[in-house]
């Protein structure tokens, strides 16, 4: 008897809900406990698969991946196997995963992985990976990768790899590798290398290499190489090389550092070089300090050579081409002012 006045007193609810739905309400008007493809829905829902779902504000549990509900705005908690929709906020935790056709925000989690179309914001973790075509924003951890079609922004950690197809911005750890497509901003950690399509600013540390493709700017680490494209400030420490066309900073190599115009303190364990017509402000040490241009302060090696000097060279050997001859190659101590 009791069974029989619950579905008579769903019915109203159940009646008004829009053509298609196939859901059935205990409660008021679309509000309260609902089994099955309720498409507008305040409470606790259980449904198998959502198809074509509009609106849900509640507790929402489906336990399979449904193709046709890429319309979907579902608020508050959602768990199932694979939940999904347009719009998902809330708490969304999946045991495959978690897809959002438009936005993801709040915390997602799914054993395999979790993506959105345009934007994903807040704490979202996957067992493989986390993208967006969009902007990422929050901290976002893969255990593969972490990427973004457009900025990645906040904390990523990822196992093998992270990057953004525009800015990446924050702090980001990667066992292999991370990369942007055009700046990168903040602190970078990687395996094996990262380095920006355009400009590259913060403190960076790297088992193999650092770079970008334009501007470096800030305290790079690298086990091998550090490089800007086109200009580098502040401090590089490479086991082998460091360098960039124009520098302003402290350069410390194992092997080689240089450039083409250069200010601020070059240490190098085998060779300076400044390139052709290139310009050295500072102090140089090396084994061989080599300026093929002008020389504005001090170089220190077993070997130096500057075509045009203004300042001092020590070392065995010291060649100022510029000098008078008799003077131009001379042992211990070389120099040449304007």
């Amino acid at each position: 008897m009791l069974s029989i006045l619950l579905l008579l007193g769903t019915r109203q609810a159940f009646g008004a809900e829009p053509q298609g739905n196939g859901g059935v309400t205990l409660g008021y008007h679309h509000t309260g406990i609902g089994i099955g493809n309720s498409r507008y829905f305040n409470g606790f829902r259980i449904n198998f698969r959502d198809r074509q779902v509009q609106e849900i504000r509640c507790l929402n549990l489906t336990f399979w991946y449904s193709n046709d509900n890429k319309e979907a705005r579902v608020e508050g908690l959602s768990l199932g196997v694979m939940p999904n929709g347009g719009q998902l906020t809330g708490i969304s935790l999946g045991l495959v995963g978690v897809e959002a056709e438009r936005s993801l925000g709040g915390l997602q989690a799914g054993v395999i992985g979790l993506g959105a179309g345009n934007n994903l914001n807040g704490v979202s973790i996957g067992g493989i990976g986390v993208g967006s075509g969009g902007n990422i924003t929050g901290l976002s951890i893969g255990g593969i990768g972490v990427g973004s079609g457009m900025d990645l922004r906040g904390i990523s950690v990822a196992g093998i790899g992270s990057g953004a197809g525009q800015d990446l911005v924050g702090l980001s750890i990667a066992g292999v590798g991370l990369g942007a497509g055009r700046d990168a901003r903040g602190v970078f950690i990687a395996g094996i290398g990262g380095g920006a399509g355009r400009d590259m600013t913060g403190l960076g540390i790297s088992l193999i290499g650092l770079g970008a493709g334009r501007h470096l700017r800030g305290i790079y680490l690298a086990g091998i190489g550090v490089g800007g494209g086109q200009s580098f400030s502040g401090l590089a420490v490479a086991g082998i090389g460091a360098g960039a066309p124009e520098v302003n900073g402290v350069l410390i190599s194992g092997i080689a550092s240089g450039g083409l115009d250069v200010q601020g303190i070059v240490i190098s364990g085998a060779t300076m070089r400044i390139a052709k017509d290139g310009r050295f402000r500072g102090l140089g040490v090396s084994i061989f300090n080599q300026v093929r241009g002008r020389q504005s302060g001090l170089t220190l090696g077993v070997v130096n050579y500057a075509r045009e000097l203004n300042g001092l060279q020590l070392g065995l050997i010291n060649y100022v081409r510029d000098n008078p001859r008799g003077l131009k190659v001379l042992p211990l101590i070389n120099f040449h002012f304007d």
